[in-house]
């Protein structure tokens, strides 16, 4: 009994303790190389928001074209086996691709979660296909967006997965629990007439958005250097409005304004596949 005590305070103290300032002061040593720091905001870029945005173009409008091309072929199933009629099919389009597949052909690689390399570090992300180069936007960091002033408090209890942002937005990316429910809740409360705002899928075992699974990134050691660092990205007014749906983000007040804060990882360096992800969770802001 009692060393099963010790292991349940155990894990609960791995959960907490990325938010013990001690803890957290003691441990800022740890691979110093990667270790986070900007002077302010604006610099805190370690690739342009236009390159980041162009990546989640290139993903979103395949996966909306592959979208579209299954229900052309369910249309075309349906109207067959009701009177062997035909549909116009476009060649371009007639082989619908899941997640994996849209990721390798327009990013060039791909990733999953998997039991992490680390010991007792639970899930991670690792490279499962083909190559990362450095500067490549890999993951996206899924969450309900919390400005500084709005209540978190019962959503972070016993929650690793709360993400700060140099301003202090916070993104909750937890998939269970109230965290799960709000989401849910802010998701279905964002349409604009027949267009979704967000995505929920990545509250399940099979995000949409095959990107949306960064919360899950484990923290670097000094045997494990950092391989991938969080940028944070407001979401462009521009940004074509059919392909929201595929953001994993969402805003806790329907009145907030301003660009939907998101927070993506991108790569230090060429990553190849079988590699585990690696970022580093301190920030220091002089």
């Amino acid at each position: 009994m009692f060393r099963s005590a010790l292991r349940r305070l155990h894990h609960k103290w791995k959960s907490y303790r990325h938010r013990f300032v001690p803890w957290i002061a003691l441990n800022l040593s740890k691979n110093e190389n990667t270790l986070r720091q900007v002077t302010n905001g604006a610099e805190d870029k370690l690739v342009p928001d236009e390159e980041v945005s162009q990546a989640l173009l290139k993903l979103f409008g395949l996966l909306l074209r592959s979208h579209w091309a299954k229900h052309d072929e369910l249309r075309a199933a349906q109207s067959l086996f009701l009177g062997g009629l035909t549909t116009k099919e476009d060649p371009c389009e007639k082989d619908p691709v899941n997640g994996d597949d849209a990721m390798l052909q327009s990013l060039g690689f791909c990733i999953d979660r998997k039991p992490s390399t680390l010991p007792s570090a639970g899930t991670g992300v690792f490279v499962t296909k083909g190559f990362v180069p450095k500067g490549a936007t890999v993951a996206m960091y899924p969450g309900t967006v919390y400005q500084a002033f709005e209540p978190i408090f019962l959503q972070s209890i016993r929650n690793p997965f709360v993400f700060r942002c140099i301003d202090g937005i916070l993104i909750d990316g937890n998939d269970k629990g109230i965290s799960k429910m709000v989401f849910r809740s802010c998701s279905n409360r964002d349409r604009l007439g027949p267009f979704m705002m967000s995505d929920s899928s990545w509250l399940t075992d099979s995000p949409l958005n095959p990107l949306a699974v960064g919360q899950y990134v484990n923290n670097c050691t000094n045997e494990w250097p950092a391989n991938v660092s969080y940028q944070e990205y407001d979401v462009p007014d521009k940004f074509p409005i059919e392909l929201r749906l595929y953001l994993p983000n969402a805003n806790y007040s329907q009145d907030t304004e301003g660009p939907l804060r998101c927070v993506v990882l991108v790569s230090l360096r060429d990553i190849t596949a079988g590699e585990e992800l690696f970022s580093n969770y301190y920030t220091i802001v002089h």
